[in-house]
């Protein structure tokens, strides 16, 4: 036997030693130091509006008192929260004034208020009951609210008369005008088409003993 060889020996009655068992994971520093914040609770859906348009017919001249005067009431009667926005519906319209094109704003509905309300019973009486405001449109003991396409039209027109002002006067067929603008200003003639769309007329102008059709905007002629 060499002298650097060497026997290991074991004792055949001696049990196996066990393998060492793993380190168990360590936990994240943040989930051992503090507990797992609560959940936030979902945010409550928000309630649907109820408020729907109303027209309320009021003397003429006196919209916009009505106006403030319901918005006076709503605060001092404590119904400022069923009311929503009161309208007084305007467009731009242009006329021709001395040679020159003026635009003003006029009312679309003369006389009537348009208000959005969360209506009942007491709304319907305190309303009704406004100085200067004659009743709902539509309604004995139940006013009708208006539709939405009813209220996007009047909006629609509302907001479309900014960029495209509305003449300021209308013409019906056969109605008798002077011309005041153009190469024939100072001819008279009858309305023979109107075309509301383009806001022109085609008027029959008597030209040497003969009726003769002009096509002119609407501002280049007046009722006579």
């Amino acid at each position: 036997m060499a002298e650097n060889e060497q026997f290991l020996w074991s004792d055949p009655g001696a049990e196996p030693e066990a393998a060492a068992a793993p380190p168990p994971p360590s936990e994240p520093a943040n989930l051992a130091a503090s507990p797992e914040a609560p959940a936030e609770p979902a945010p409550e859906p928000l309630p649907e509006s109820t408020r729907k348009w109303f027209i309320i017919h009021t003397y003429s001249g006196f919209e916009q008192k009505v106006a403030e005067s319901l918005k006076s009431r709503a605060d001092a009667f404590g119904f400022s929260d069923k009311v929503g926005q009161i309208l007084i519906p305007t467009e731009e319209v242009v006329e021709l004034r001395g040679g020159r094109k003026v635009t003003s704003k006029r009312m679309i509905y003369p006389g009537y208020v348009l208000v959005e309300l969360d209506m009942d019973d007491d709304l319907w009486h305190a309303v009704k009951n406004t100085p200067r405001v004659t009743g709902f449109v539509g309604g004995g003991t139940a006013p009708v609210p208006l539709t939405a396409d009813e209220v996007n039209s009047i909006l629609y027109r509302q907001a479309s008369s900014a960029d495209r002002p509305r003449p300021a006067m209308t013409f019906e067929k056969n109605e008798a005008v002077r011309i005041v603008d153009g190469p024939f200003a100072n001819f008279s003639g009858k309305v023979d088409e109107v075309n509301a769309e383009r806001n022109t007329l085609r008027v029959l102008v008597t030209i040497f003993g003969r009726a003769t059709p002009v096509e002119l905007d609407f501002l280049q002629v007046e009722k006579t």
